[in-house]
């Protein structure tokens, strides 16, 4: 019962971000980029007040696999390579926090470039 708890957290906290996603590409001009920069910097913004690690452990990945996510793991790694680094941990601990998840996208990425048969829009 505890897993189903879990999985259940996890799942409406990933679904309520997508869905406010979904109404902002539905009811505004918004682009899919812009909604996505957008969702990247509320994450960052949150982390840096303090807002969004108690999301992160209350859900889990529901909260860490969207986009938003990507702006927490920058910010928080940036926070915590500053304080064993100093200021200079402020540029590098962003990247470092977030590296897997770069090289797995790039690589997954030209998998499926290699994989699949694209057609341009004539």
């Amino acid at each position: 019962m505890d897993l189903f708890m879990e999985l259940l957290k996890t799942f409406v906290v990933g679904g309520i971000i997508c869905s406010i996603g979904q109404i902002l590409l539905d009811r505004t001009k918004l682009t899919g980029g812009r909604i996505m920069v957008l969702f990247l910097l509320a994450g960052a913004v949150l982390t840096a007040l303090g807002l969004y690690e108690p999301l992160v452990n209350f859900a889990g990945a529901g909260a860490t696999v969207p986009i938003s996510g990507f702006g927490y793991a920058l910010v928080k790694g940036a926070i915590e390579e500053v304080g064993k680094e100093g200021f200079m941990g402020a540029f590098s601990g962003g990247i470092k926090a977030t590296s897997a998840g770069i090289t797995a996208a790039i690589v997954f990425g030209y998998m499926a470039a290699l994989l699949s048969n694209p057609k341009s829009k004539s």
